[in-house]
């Protein structure tokens, strides 16, 4: 059975009025922030402490938007008579957000731990070319990172902690134990 002509019609405004009548769910982003969910992917943080400018994130990058600068300087030796070495100061760590697209390469390979996401995604300007965030801004970032989720309790632990914890036990056992009494040497002059 055909059904009566204008019923579409009839069932869109059907729709339309109800849709009309209930409370609005959206929100108005700058007066109400929005709720992102728990490490959300926002723009990437820099913990200059940890980088050690060996330059992996710059090479790994997919768009070739991270720049660095280093150069390098003599620490003198820790000890006397030991030798000086160099190692690598960073002068320059900036990310083009114009050019990135959130692939997160450059947090996987960094070996340091010195790159993270972090839920802030306000960093809009008005001109393209303001859009290349130096490492002051990158490590403003890095205090909005969320701490990682705990691990679970049921987890197996780690084979490298279990080692560590073992060799310490034995340690502590082994100093914890009275040393052995030493034989002492006969006295006085027996002939």
């Amino acid at each position: 059975m055909a059904p009566f002509p204008g019923s579409g019609l009839a069932k869109g405004l059907a729709v339309t009025l109800r849709t009309m009548t209930r409370k609005t769910v959206t929100e108005q982003y700058p007066d109400a922030q929005p709720e992102l969910p728990p490490r959300s992917r926002g723009v990437i943080g820099l913990f200059e402490e940890n980088c050690t400018v060996c330059m992996l994130c710059a090479r790994e990058c997919p768009d070739w938007c991270i720049y660095i600068d280093s150069h390098k300087e003599t620490v003198p030796p820790a000890a006397p008579g030991g030798r000086e070495r160099s190692r690598n100061v960073l002068d320059r760590f900036a990310i083009d957000f114009s050019l990135c697209m959130y692939c997160g390469i450059c947090i996987e390979v960094c070996p340091f731990d010195a790159l993270f996401w972090s839920p802030e995604f306000e960093y809009a300007e008005t001109d393209i070319r303001d859009l290349t965030h130096e490492r002051d801004k990158l490590r403003e970032w890095m205090w909005t990172v969320p701490a990682p989720p705990a691990l679970d309790p049921a987890a197996e632990e780690p084979k490298e902690i279990a080692a560590a914890r073992k060799t310490a036990e034995k340690l502590a056992a082994a100093q914890a134990e009275p040393a052995p009494d030493e034989p002492t040497a006969p006295q006085g002059g027996e002939s």
